[in-house]
C-alpha cells in the first residue's frame, strides 16, 4: 500500500459540499491499495504510521507519535497515488488494486488504526471529494508497505 501522510492542525473532507469527515490535530492520510496488496500490508502500514514519530516533543524535536499526542486521523482513499508517469504526459493507474479490493483494503487500514487507538474519520471511497487541510510544519511523508 502507498500512503501520503501530512501532519495537520486540522483537516476536513466534503462530498457534494457536505462535510463527511474531519480531524486534527493529527494526520491526514491519503492511502492507495496496489495490485499486490493484502490485509497484512494494510495492517502493517497502519501500525507503522501509528508509531511514526513526527510530532514535536517539549524540546521541539520530532519525537512523538500520533498516539503520544492523542491525535486523530482523517483517512482518504486516493487511487491516484498509483500514478505511473514514466511514459508520456498522461498518468497510468494500472498498478492500483481493482476498486473492490481497494475499498476493502482502505477500510481494513482505517479499522486497524482505530484498533491501535487512533480516532479515525474517513472520506467516501470512490467519491469526488474536496479535502481541506492546514499542514503543520509542513510535514509530508511518503510511505509504502
Amino acid at each position: 500500500m502507498r500512503a501520503l501522510i501530512q501532519r495537520i492542525t486540522q483537516a476536513s473532507v466534503s462530498v457534494d459540499e457536505a462535510v463527511i469527515g474531519r480531524s486534527g490535530p493529527g494526520l491526514l492520510i491519503l492511502v492507495c491499495a496496489m495490485q499486490e496488496d493484502d490485509e497484512t500490508k494494510a495492517e502493517q502500514l497502519a501500525a507503522k504510521i501509528s508509531k511514526l514519530r513526527i510530532f514535536k516533543d517539549d524540546n521541539g524535536k520530532m519525537n512523538r507519535s500520533i498516539l503520544d499526542i492523542n491525535g486523530s486521523a482523517l483517512v482518504i482513499s486516493q487511487f491516484t497515488l498509483a500514478a505511473d508517469t514514466s511514459r508520456g504526459n498522461r498518468p497510468g493507474f494500472a498498478t492500483a488494486a481493482p476498486p473492490e479490493t481497494g475499498k476493502h483494503l482502505y477500510e481494513t487500514f482505517a479499522r486497524q488504526l482505530v484498533t491501535l487507538g487512533v480516532p479515525v474519520e474517513t472520506g467516501e471511497f470512490g467519491a469526488d471529494m474536496a479535502v481541506e487541510l492546514v499542514n503543520d510544519g509542513p510535514v509530508t511523508i511518503w510511505m509504502e508497505s
